[in-house]
């Protein structure tokens, strides 16, 4: 696949997260994918996974744990297998009710028409603070 054709494809990955459509989304994923995405503090998940079953279970928690507020891509960089994804989000953590917002960078390979890495950067110390419950005086 060419740059165009493996940034239309992580387009659509995109748009089926923000619709919820996650089993098909899944399905855009190699068999072995590599996902990583930073720890923060309490969060229930976070470093490397690897598998389309880890990465649907990784979705699993998130929903269970975060609220989604808003979720925007800003823009869509390509250079040979990678697909750089720059835009921002919010969450409100369901067990706090705290909300964080960020500016995400997400770092996306392709090869064969299909995701095969996922890397992100986004704000862990706001979502830190967000898992954090507030401690009793």
């Amino acid at each position: 696949m060419n740059e165009q054709e493996n940034t239309k494809l992580v387009q659509k990955t995109y748009k089926l997260f923000k619709s919820g459509d996650i089993e098909t989304l899944l399905n855009m994923y190699s068999d072995d994918v590599s996902w990583e995405t930073p720890k923060v503090e309490n969060a229930p998940f976070g470093g490397k996974i690897s598998g389309r079953e880890s990465v649907g279970e990784f979705f699993t928690l998130l929903d269970e744990t975060e609220e989604n507020l808003t979720f925007e891509t800003k823009e869509f960089i390509a250079q040979g297998d990678k697909v750089v994804v720059l835009g921002n989000f919010a969450w409100r953590i369901k067990s706090t009710n705290k909300e964080y917002a960020s500016d995400f960078a997400h770092i996306v390979t392709v090869s064969g028409g299909k995701i095969t890495g996922f890397y992100e950067f986004f704000d862990t110390a706001a979502a830190g603070r967000a898992y954090t419950a507030a401690q009793a005086a």
